[in-house]
């Protein structure tokens, strides 16, 4: 069940009914979600218009939004919750407005993936935002339903990313980050005037804004070394002292979430079975699904020789698997434990994965070769996503359940950031078609091993009490 701590409220400026301030929060789920798929499907179109960046430089596209997003989004959900949640939205989404329009505007890839930084700035504000404002604005019989339609809308951006990102890269990769501009400026109009104004009255201490930042410094490092590593060579001091950096980043990092009052991960909550299991699934399979989305985009795009919206349509059919299978796998919550849920959707993501690889070639055959497992692979998504989502906090304590929800989606951020960094570590430069290929096989493969490494982890994650 979820729940919120005492709260203090606002009224807007105009009485708002329940449906009104769901749609306004809901552009939070809907603009965080879209962004990450029509991004995937303008790489080509990005790395062509920047001197035919490399692939490992324009990755930082991806995982300088995800590893930003990921150390902030807990610390700065917190702020929200003591300053005004109402005001943390609104900054968070005129931050994230402006960087889109800024995206767009860039005349480099550096530019670029420092406005997308930003980006990732205002999404980690007004996402918690979001949802504790709308906890905060609806009765308690009807949370659970909202939440759910909530995130659901996150679901449906994802289903039609593909789509809308291959129409707006026809005319320019640069109209993704426009898209965000209309969007976001009518969100700060209507969530202005209607949504109420909440904050948490247990929150009176200043989060832990410096072990965000070595979260940060210990995940890039770690993509740094990666995808550096194919040209810089693997025992290269760069590579070393990346690893290096990451190492003592993230111990830092660990030792002091021990001691601070307020840190970005409660390492208590890592004692609760459940959770603490779930999360390590959260990252394997968010690598997984992080780095087949790419896989899938480059494959279409840069071997097959597709365009942006042949490529969209062609990986549109996937994402709507998830919605189906999501109401199938809540269907089954009651009789098939979440841990067993959530294997099932990861192995089926392996198994999709390999049916890929064991069937493309050179000559394009989309509907007996790519499709089959792109399908299944969505059925995967779908069985294993939300049901990681739901298990993680059901043996919290309820004052727990919001952190704890923060810290599942900061792992799947971890899990982008590595699975996209892995891709591009073994994909490396290669020549030729032959070379291509092999390539692209490799990386379907370690995809599918991990795919099973995460299965095995999500036996451990079934609560031990059910979820009311």
């Amino acid at each position: 069940m979820t729940t919120i701590a005492p709260a203090a409220s606002e009224a807007p400026a105009r009485a708002p009914s329940h449906g009104a301030v769901l749609i306004i929060l809901s552009v939070a789920a809907f603009m965080a979600s879209l962004d990450l798929f029509i991004v995937n499907v303008a790489f080509p179109d990005i790395a062509e218009e920047f001197h035919h960046a490399s692939l490992g430089d324009v990755s930082w596209i991806l995982n300088g939004y995800a590893v930003l997003y990921a150390a902030l989004l807990v610390p700065l959900g917190r702020l929200a919750d003591r300053y005004g949640r109402l005001a943390g939205f609104l900054t968070g989404l005129f931050v994230f407005t402006a960087a889109s329009a800024a995206c767009a505007l860039s005349q480099d890839l550096w530019t670029l993936v420092a406005f997308r930084g930003v980006q990732a700035i205002g999404a980690a504000a007004l996402t918690p935002a979001s949802l504790g404002l709308l906890l905060a604005a609806t009765a308690p019989e009807r949370r659970v339903r909202a939440v759910r339609s909530w995130a659901a809308v996150g679901t449906l951006a994802a289903a039609a990313g593909p789509v809308v990102g291959g129409l707006l890269v026809q005319a320019s990769w640069r109209w993704v980050f426009l898209v965000n501009v209309p969007v976001g400026l009518v969100g700060l109009v209507l969530a202005r005037r209607y949504v109420p104004d909440s904050r948490d009255l247990t929150v009176t201490r200043v989060p832990d804004m410096l072990g965000a930042l070595l979260v940060a410094i210990g995940i890039g490092a770690v993509a740094l070394g990666l995808v550096k590593g194919p040209e810089w060579g693997w025992s290269s001091t760069g590579v070393l002292a990346s690893f290096a950096v990451a190492v003592v980043a993230l111990a830092w990092f660990w030792a002091r979430s021990a001691v601070h009052p307020r840190p970005v991960v409660e390492l208590a909550l890592l004692r609760v079975r459940a959770f603490a299991w779930a999360n390590l699934t959260a990252v394997l399979f968010s690598a997984t699904f992080g780095a087949g989305l790419l896989a899938a985009v480059l494959w279409l795009q840069q071997v097959w020789q597709w365009s942006a919206l042949q490529t969209g349509l062609a990986i549109a059919p996937g994402p709507l698997m998830v919605p189906v299978f999501t109401y199938v796998a809540q269907r089954l919550s009651g009789r098939v434990p979440a841990g067993v849920l959530t294997a099932i959707g990861s192995t089926l993501f392996g198994l999709g994965t390999l049916m890929v690889a064991s069937n493309v070639g050179l000559h394009p055959s989309y509907a007996a070769d790519f499709l089959p497992g792109w399908l299944v692979g969505g059925v995967g998504v779908g069985f294993a996503f939300p049901t990681i989502i739901s298990a993680a906090t059901a043996d919290l304590p309820p004052q727990r359940t919001a952190t704890g929800s923060a810290i599942v989606t900061m792992a799947r951020q971890i899990g982008l950031v590595l699975g996209v960094a892995t891709l591009v570590a073994i994909l490396g430069t290669p020549h030729g078609y032959r070379a291509v290929h092999d390539a692209f096989e490799h990386a379907w493969w370690a995809m599918a091993v991990m795919a099973v490494v995460a299965a095995a982890a999500a036996l451990g994650m079934t609560p031990r009490r059910p979820r009311l």
